[in-house]
Order: structure tokens, then sequence, then C-alpha cells
């Protein structure tokens, strides 16, 4: 029975900052579970091919029928893999509103406001434009400027200052309102995901164990104390231990998920399914937010944006030429080239409202295919009062969770995505966007609410943003204290976008990181 000093559940954002922090002390033996591969390959690497990632390196989980969404079953991709969501994600680096995080403060997560999270958002960054007040220059995380952005990407932000709405090239310092192309987290034109920025640069490391393709089947639980973890890698099961602590960082469903099996959650779902109950937590999969977010389209006349036709075929393969040979090129694209925050409800504290802009048509998460060229606008409200769940579907470890993010269950979500999409359309409609002709692919009556509503529950879906299932607090009902220590059980601490009291303003990549490097800090004094 192999044994370390701590296992580390999941190689994704916070899982491989936590590992790579911990692993870096040559002293201290680390064994990471992963059940995805390395993602190790040309398809993750290069950002423009992240609609044609292979299955394997995402769960593609859906949710339970919306009633928010008249009926309809959501999608919720996630990474599977080392780097996990930041392997397939947009690669938009964003931090949140710092609003954010003084509002966790202010609900009890002592430590945890933003002048707190600032320096590890700073530690973890290396901003290819230096360090300074806001930023990093020496992190292990890459994060650079767009250098090839669509001319229709630089069109939106034109378009919305001729709005008079501000124009930033930061979101990530004193303010975040404003419009600009986004900063993504690439080196020298590949994806930088957290796998490739903290676990690959310390492969190879004596007292570092990277496994993958292991299923985690449940924590070990022995006199109160987590002692291992049970895996499956193949048809071999084992158990590895750890002598100083196991810290979970399978995401806000799989996280939950693991410790559901493991006997720890609400105690009469677990008798449900069979499941003895070794800590009765409620709020283990409980608390569940996610942005909901509706996406606007778009045709255009002219074949800029990027499309399916001879010409934009064409292009895209000369591109995928250029990228392979010099990392240069269009293929360097994120998708979400550009957007912008801002305040749509006039009590809102900060921006409540995100945009992300395509240069392309998306349907249905990028699923459909579209024939022709357009673009597309993304809205999403960026504080969602409503509160959905994860639960288990079985007791088997291999089988998807229960998901049900409760999509529009409270009616200030529809009011405030109805005010974000209308402003998508003013935006659509102003010079110079004008000038590629546009035509709405959906149109209806944008000022009728009804109608407007109706569309919004027909289309509307996440944008990949969930978190809260194991939320931290300083109430002894919160799954995790504010050290991320695990409440009621020991040698145990949470460390992923689970752990979120509220959702935070933007894109959770970073945010996650940002916890992952704080956990490692946390579990180094525990055993100073």
């Amino acid at each position: 029975m192999d044994t370390f000093d701590y296992i580390v559940i999941g190689g994704g954002s916070a899982g491989s900052a936590v590992t790579g922090r911990l692993a870096q002390d040559g002293g201290t033996s680390v064994c990471l579970l992963e059940a995805g591969g390395t993602n190790d390959n040309f398809l993750v690497k290069t950002p423009g091919m992240m609609p044609f990632l292979l299955k394997n390196a995402n769960y593609r989980f859906e949710t339970v029928p919306q009633k928010g969404l008249n009926g309809r079953t959501g999608y919720q991709p996630r990474g599977k893999g080392l780097g996990g969501s930041s392997a397939i994600n947009a690669m938009v680096y964003i931090r949140g509103n710092a609003w954010d995080y003084d509002n966790w403060a202010a609900l009890g997560c002592n430590g945890w406001a933003y002048e707190d999270v600032l320096p590890y958002f700073k530690r973890s960054e290396s901003n290819e434009r230096g360090g300074d007040e806001y930023h990093g220059g020496e992190g292990p995380l890459r994060v650079s400027d767009q250098k090839w952005a669509n001319p229709t990407s630089h069109a939106f932000v034109a378009s919305a200052a001729n709005l008079q709405l501000p124009t930033t090239r930061d979101f990530n310092d004193a303010t975040q309102e404003g419009f600009g192309l986004y900063q993504v987290t690439q080196k020298d034109g590949e994806r930088w995901s957290a796998a490739r920025a903290y676990v690959e640069p310390l492969r190879g490391k004596p007292n570092l164990d990277i496994r993958t393709g292991t299923l985690v089947e449940k924590l070990v639980i022995e006199n109160g104390r987590v002692t291992g973890v049970a895996i499956r890698r193949g048809n071999k099961r084992e158990v590895v231990q750890a002598k100083r602590g196991v810290i979970l960082s399978a995401g806000a469903f799989n996280s939950p998920q693991i410790l559901m099996l493991s006997g720890i959650g609400p105690g009469e779902h677990l008798r449900e399914h069979g499941i003895e109950v070794a800590l009765d937590r409620p709020a283990v999969g409980s608390d569940l937010q996610d942005h909901i977010d509706y996406v606007s389209g778009w045709e255009t006349v002219s074949k800029e944006p990027i499309g399916s036709s001879l010409a934009g075929t064409w292009r895209m393969a000369k591109a995928i030429i250029e990228h392979r040979r010099k990392r240069t090129g269009i293929m360097t694209t994120p998708y979400a080239e550009a957007g912008g925050f801002w305040k749509v409800m006039p009590d809102s504290p900060a921006p409540d409202i995100q945009w992300h802009f395509v240069p392309a048509v998306l349907e249905d998460h990028g699923r459909e295919k579209v024939k022709g060229h357009g673009f597309s606008l993304h809205a999403c409200v960026l504080r969602p009062e409503s509160r959905g769940t994860v639960r288990l579907n079985s007791a088997r470890a291999g089988d998807a969770p229960r998901i049900d993010p409760n999509f529009l269950d409270d009616d200030r979500d529809i009011a405030t995505l109805r005010a974000g999409v209308r402003l998508s359309h003013r935006i659509a409609e102003a010079p110079p966007l004008t000038d590629y002709e546009p035509t709405d692919r959906h149109p209806i009556d944008i000022n009728n609410d009804a109608e407007l509503d109706e569309l919004i529950r027909n289309r509307a879906d996440t944008v990949y943003h969930p978190v809260g299932t194991c939320r931290m607090g300083a109430d002894e009902d919160s799954v995790v204290d504010t050290q991320l220590k695990a409440r009621g059980i020991e040698g145990l601490w949470v460390a992923d976008a689970s752990i979120m009291p509220r959702l935070i303003s933007g894109n959770t990549n970073a945010p996650s990181i940002m916890i992952g490097e704080r956990c490692a800090d946390f579990v180094k004094a525990a055993h100073a």
C-alpha cells in the first residue's frame, strides 16, 4: 500500500496549484490522482482547436430538466484530465470584482477580503505586461494579450464606446467596468493550463507521483479522520494512504459527489443510496450557483468573422498550418475574444452583467453546426439569486452526479438578464458593428417582456461557472472553515470553486487557481 504525505484528488485548476506548491518542497511527498488523461496533445494546446477537443477531455455532464428553462436539459461541460477545465475553457483571465471578496469577508469569511486574495492572484500570475500594483510578473500562470483578434471583436468594443460605455485594457485592475479585449491564459500562442503552470514543471521529481486514469471511489475514514483514498485504475482497486492529509479538488460537481460517496453529506439522501453516514452535512451539494447566460446571434454579409463557408474554411486551414509552424495567427483565438462588465440594475453594488463577444455564430454551446458567418454576444447574470443542488444519481463513483442548477428560479435573475440582453442588442445596432450588416437570428420584439422572457427561457444556459457546493463559512453548517479545512472530520481540505460562498463576478478559472494557492499555504501552516 503506497503512502504519501499528501494526496490531492483532481488535477484541475485548483488541484494543480495545490499540487505544485506542496510538491515544490522536495521533502514533501505528494500523490496527484486524476480521472482523466495528461491532456498533452495538439488539440488541447492549440487555442483555436477548442471546439474540436476530444470527448475524453470533457465530462459533458447534463442537468436535470430545468423548469426555469421551459423544461430543457442543460449542458455542463467540465474538464477531464490534467488542467481540468483550464484545458478546455476559453482561457479568459478574469478574477472577479473586488466587491465579491469583500462580500465574502462580510459574510464571515475572515481573511478572504480583496486585500487578502490579491497577493495570491499576483503570486500565481506572470503577465506579459509585467508586474505592478495589481499584477504579478513572475508566477507560473502565463497571461498574455491577444495579438490576432478578429476585426469584428475590435468593432464590438468600438460599438460599445459609441454608446458611451467606457473602454478598458485591464478588467483586473482598480475598476472592472468597461469593454475591451480579454487577456488570456496563453504562452507563446499556446494554451497555458493550470497543469502546464504548476504540475508539468515538476514531472519526474521523486516526491511527486502523478496518477492519471485513476477513478476515486471514496475517501477512507478511520476514527473521524481521512487516512487515504480508495481508487480504481482499470479493473484494479487499491487504497493510497495519506500521512498528513487529503486535499479534495475535484470541482463543484465531483467534490460533493466524492464526499457523498464517502458518507459525508445530507444523511437522508445518503441512506437512500445505501451509503453509511459518516457525517451528516446538509450543505454538501447544496448552494449550487452558476452564471445563467443568454447568447444573442447575428448573421453577417461580411465574411470577416469566423464562419462556415469555402472562404472561411480555407482561411482556417491556412491558420492551422501557420500555428503548427510558428504558434502565431488566428488559431490563437480564445473565441471569446472581447467582452465587458456593466451595471444594468440600479441597485447593484458592482457590475451585474458580463458580456463575451465571439466573432462567430454559436448555437447550443457550439455543438450545432451553423453555415455562414456572423457574431455572437453572451450576456450572463454575474451574481444570481437562484440556488441549486448536486446530488447522487447512484452510489457508483463512475456515474455522473445529479446536477440541478435551478436556473432562473428567482425572478430577479431573469429581470437582470432581460436588461443585459437588451443592452447586447443596442451594442449590435451601433456602428461599426452595423457595417457588417448583421441580421438577428432570433428576431422578436426586444422591448416586449413576455416575448423576451420566452426567448430567454428557450435558449439560455450556463456559461460554465458552477460554485458553492462545498461552501466555506464561519458558521458550523458550512462544509469547510476559512482555512478550507473540512468541518467535523480531520485530515481533509477542499480546494476548488465549490468552496465559494457566493459566485464571483466573472470567469472562475483564475479564482480557482487562487484558492489552490491559498489552500497549499493553509495545509503547510497546519503542519509547520
